[in-house]
């Protein structure tokens, strides 16, 4: 007489509890990772190993791994668990791979970023130092300080002789220009101003001197708003003078 298949309800009686399960796998580990794999992993486990018993009593009509027709599908309760433990070490294997890889992208991404903004700060600093040389090749060597020197006494404007500053009296003998009668205020406190510094045996001090200097530029101030009156030739004598004589005061009297 043939038997009949026994229910799905019977296979679970008979599958073993975890703990069993753990002995029967025997791994140092395997009650912690059946912990991990929770209740949904355990309950697949559970399903596949009772059919996998079921299989084994009657033959392994399509559930076993050498006769059945399905082909890699546990046989035994032991090898359902086994596989069930192998898909979660796999699988946190994989996890731990994917992990590491993105490590290795993130790190050889700061790597290169790193790398663009030395090279980026070399160039910006090499292209100043160019244009630094570029321009100090244009424009020459350096002024030495002899030189500065020469070249101040050059630009300065020629000294007053005796006949045009007398260093005794300090009397000013004007240019014809200049004793123009628009003129006369300034031309006024200039003669006070220098027949004191001749009086006193040329010393002059600061205070004085910023007098002779301010006297002078409204001077010229009020020779530049008449300059369309004046030849060129005569305009260019007189401010060369009043320019010599806002020197003077630098030079001691005589």
């Amino acid at each position: 007489m043939r038997r009949c298949a026994p229910t799905v309800a019977a296979s679970v009686r008979c599958f073993p509890a975890p703990c069993s399960l753990a002995r029967i796998i025997r791994g140092p580990q395997a009650a912690g990772l059946l912990a991990r794999t929770g209740f949904a992993v355990l309950l697949g486990v559970m399903l596949v190993g009772s059919s996998g018993s079921a299989s084994a009593q009657w033959g392994g009509w399509g559930w076993g791994m050498g006769g059945g027709m399905g082909g890699g599908y546990a046989s035994t309760a032991g090898q359902a668990a086994a596989y069930g433990l192998s898909d979660v070490i796999r699988s946190e294997g994989y996890a731990n791979l994917q992990n590491s890889e993105a490590a290795k992208n993130w790190e050889d991404a700061k790597t290169k970023e790193i790398d663009n903004r030395q090279k980026w700060t070399n160039t910006y600093f090499d292209m100043r130092r160019t244009n630094k040389e570029a321009r100090q090749a244009e424009n020459g060597p350096s002024v030495t300080h002899d030189q500065a020197i020469r070249f101040a006494k050059a630009a300065a404007p020629p000294r007053l002789t005796s006949a045009q500053l007398d260093p005794v009296t300090g009397h000013i003998e004007y240019p014809l220009l200049l004793t123009d009668k628009d003129y006369d205020p300034y031309r006024t406190d200039l003669d006070k101003l220098f027949s004191d510094r001749a009086s006193s045996g040329g010393s002059l001090q600061y205070e004085e001197f910023e007098k002779i200097r301010g006297t002078v530029s409204k001077f010229i101030d009020a020779l530049k708003t008449n300059v369309s009156r004046y030849p060129a030739g005569d305009y260019g004598r007189a401010r060369t003078f009043l320019d010599s004589l806002a020197n003077e005061p630098r030079y001691p009297a005589g």
